[in-house]
C-alpha cells in the first residue's frame, strides 16, 4: 500500500470548452456555460437555462459508423479518455497490454435512453423498441464502452454515486494503484443533460431561473450541466520511468454516507468526510491552501458547507480560499468532482485559484473568501475537493503539488 499515484493526463468535455486548455483558460477568465437549453423543449418549465455542451463534435473522437451505437454519455467519456490519454502520452497500444482499469461514476448514466424507449413505447407500443435502445440505457454501458473502444481488458466499474460519483471514482482508482492491483486507472465521471434530471430538479424547486450564484446571499439554486472528466492516473515510479509530466499527486480521500436525508445535506456528515479525508491523507488542516467546495447555489447546500467548512477549520478558515466553479458550468452530476479535480491539478500548477462568478452580495452565514468574479493569483500547494450528493453520499479528495 506505499505506492504513490499521481495524475500525468487530463481530458474534458465542459460547456465552457472541450480539452483542458480551452477549459482552463475560460474557467480562471469567469466564462459562464450557461445558455438556453437546446437538447428538448423547457416550455413547461419555470427554468431555461443550463450548462449544456454547444460545441462537441463527437466525429473527432468516434468513427461516424460506430456513433450510434454509442450515446451522449459515453461519447463524452470517450472524447474526455482520448484527450487525457494524449495528455499523458501513453501509448494506447501499451496501455491495452498494461494492467489498466477504468473507473467511471454518474447520476444519470446514459439518462436519454430511458427518454428514447418510454417514446417509443408510449407512441408505437412495445414492439417498436429497438434492442440496441435497450443496450444502451444501463450505467454501466460507460465504462463499457470505454474499454472496449481503447481495447482494454482489466477491471471496470461504474459507480452510481451521484454527485460525489467523481471522486468516489478517482479515489478507487488511487487505491487499486496503490495496492498494487493495476498500474494505471483511466478514473472520472460523465452525466448528459437528460430532460429526467431537468425535471427532478425542477420539481425539488432547486434550479435558479437566471444565474448560479453559490454563497450570494440572494441565490436561487442550482443549474443542471453536462460533460465528463477524466484524469490518468499510474504509480509515481512509472510517471518517472515514463518522463510524464505530473499534475498532482492523489494525497487521499474520505467518504461517508451521514444516512439522514435524500435531499437535504446534514453538517456533521460534512464535518466528518472532510476529517476522514484529512486523516487518511496525514496531513494537518493548515496545509491545505484552497477548498474546492460543492457549491451548487442552493441555499441549504452552500450554508450547510460553509457552517462544516468553519467547524473544521475555525479560525484558519479566514486564510483559505474557496471556489465554486459550477457558478460557471452548471451541476454536471456525476461528471462534476471529476471536472473539478481537473481544475484542482491546474490550480495546484498554475497557482491559480478560480472564481466564484455571479457573486454580488454577502451572506454572513457564507462568510468565507470565495474568490469572488475574479481569478486569483496564489501558489496552492494542497488541495481538497468537496464533493457532496443526494442520501449524504459525500467524498472529498485531496491533491497536492508533486514532490519528486
Amino acid at each position: 500500500m506505499n505506492r504513490r499515484v499521481v495524475v500525468t493526463g487530463l481530458g474534458v468535455v465542459s460547456s465552457i470548452g472541450v480539452g483542458k486548455d480551452e477549459f482552463w483558460k475560460n474557467l480562471i477568465a469567469g466564462k459562464s456555460g450557461i445558455s438556453d437549453i437546446e437538447a428538448f423543449d423547457t416550455n413547461d418549465y419555470p427554468s431555461h437555462k443550463g450548462g449544456e455542451v454547444k460545441n462537441f463534435e463527437p466525429a473527432k473522437f468516434i468513427a461516424k459508423k460506430n456513433l450510434k451505437n454509442i450515446a451522449r454519455a459515453s461519447q463524452f467519456a470517450i472524447a474526455a479518455t482520448s484527450m487525457a490519454l494524449k495528455d499523458s502520452q501513453f501509448d494506447i497500444v501499451r496501455l491495452s497490454h498494461e494492467k489498466t482499469a477504468v473507473v467511471f461514476g454518474t447520476t444519470m448514466g446514459e439518462g436519454g435512453m430511458i427518454e428514447e424507449i418510454d417514446k417509443h413505447w408510449a407512441a408505437l407500443g412495445e414492439e417498436d423498441i429497438w434492442a440496441i435502445t435497450i443496450s444502451k440505457y444501463p450505467c454501466n454501458a460507460i465504462a463499457d464502452n470505454l474499454s472496449r473502444f481503447f481495447n482494454l481488458s482489466g477491471k471496470s466499474f461504474v459507480l452510481p454515486t451521484a454527485c460525489s460519483a467523481g471522486n468516489y471514482s478517482i479515489g478507487y482508482g488511487y487505491d487499486l494503484i496503490r495496492s498494487g492491483i493495476v498500474d494505471v486507472a483511466l478514473a472520472g465521471g460523465a452525466d448528459p443533460l437528460s430532460r429526467i434530471g431537468f425535471t427532478g430538479f425542477s420539481r425539488l424547486y432547486a434550479m435558479s431561473p437566471d444565474l448560479c450564484r453559490p454563497f450570494d446571499r440572494n441565490r436561487k439554486g442550482m443549474m443542471v450541466g453536462e460533460g465528463a472528466g477524466v484524469l490518468i492516473l499510474e504509480d509515481l515510479e512509472s510517471a518517472r520511468k515514463r518522463n510524464a509530466t505530473i499534475y498532482a499527486e492523489i494525497l487521499g480521500y474520505g467518504l461517508g454516507c451521514d444516512a439522514y436525508h435524500m435531499t437535504a445535506p446534514r453538517v456533521s456528515g460534512i464535518i466528518k468526510v472532510i476529517e476522514k479525508a484529512i486523516a487518511n491523507s496525514r496531513i494537518k488542516k493548515e496545509d491545505i491552501d484552497y477548498i474546492c467546495a460543492h457549491g451548487t447555489g442552493t441555499p441549504p447546500n452552500d450554508k450547510a458547507e460553509c457552517e462544516a467548512i468553519k467547524s473544521v477549520f475555525s479560525d484558519l478558515a479566514k486564510n483559505l480560499s474557496i471556489s465554486s466553479i459550477k457558478s460557471m458550468l452548471g451541476h454536471t452530476m456525476g461528471a462534476a468532482s471529476a471536472i473539478e479535480a481537473i481544475s484542482c491539478c491546474l490550480t495546484i500548477k498554475d497557482s491559480i485559484i478560480p472564481p466564484t462568478i455571479n457573486y454580488e452580495t454577502l451572506d454572513p452565514e457564507c462568510n468565507l473568501d470565495c474568490v469572488p468574479n475574479k481569478a486569483k493569483k496564489r501558489a496552492v500547494n494542497i488541495v481538497l475537493n468537496n464533493s457532496l450528493a443526494f442520501g449524504g453520499n459525500n467524498a472529498c479528495l485531496v491533491l497536492g503539488k508533486p514532490v519528486l
